[in-house]
């Protein structure tokens, strides 16, 4: 889960250098839907992370308690370990998050390019590499507004698991 931090350290940093309405596009994955992670709607955890008042701060919260209870073995609050989806997931809330901080000066989104054909998927992806580029592309070239998911070109609430058009 060290992507977390390390994306979001990177794209901190970068955002001062940025011009007014530049973009920045994370790319997630499914993995990072929140019914994915925590299937329980009323579950506290889902329903903090889902909170649209969610800081960074109190992000950086709830991922120090991820990684204690994979320190410690304790599932109880997060099921099970699953750094993948875990990392995908606060990569979503942390764009949610940028694109409040940054409305009307830089968009921020966050994307799945799909599954793709690449060593990471043992090749079994049947997306291209150009092909897994285009939502994320896309994302970045026509008009979009911030804190929102992109699945297969379409706006998708990974908070929900439903495409929002």
């Amino acid at each position: 889960v060290v992507s977390t931090q390390s994306t979001g350290r990177v794209t901190r940093a970068l955002l001062p250098l940025m011009s007014q309405g530049g973009r920045v596009c994370q790319v997630a994955s499914m993995a990072g839907e929140l019914p994915h992670f925590f299937p329980d709607p009323a579950s506290p955890m889902r329903v903090r992370i889902s909170d649209p008042s969610l800081t960074e701060a109190g992000l950086m919260e709830i991922y120090g308690e991820y990684m204690r209870a994979v320190e410690t073995g304790d599932y109880s609050v997060f099921a099970e370990d699953r750094a993948y989806s875990a990392s995908k997931l606060f990569l979503n809330a942390h764009s949610a998050i940028l694109a409040r901080e940054m409305e009307g000066r830089v968009i921020v989104n966050s994307c799945c390019p799909g599954y793709v054909d690449t060593d990471m998927t043992s090749h079994k992806g049947h997306l291209t590499i150009d092909q897994g580029a285009e939502t994320p592309v896309h994302v970045c070239t026509v008009p979009t507004r911030g804190g929102d998911f992109y699945r297969q070109f379409r706006r998708y609430d990974w908070r929900t698991s439903q495409y929002l058009e």
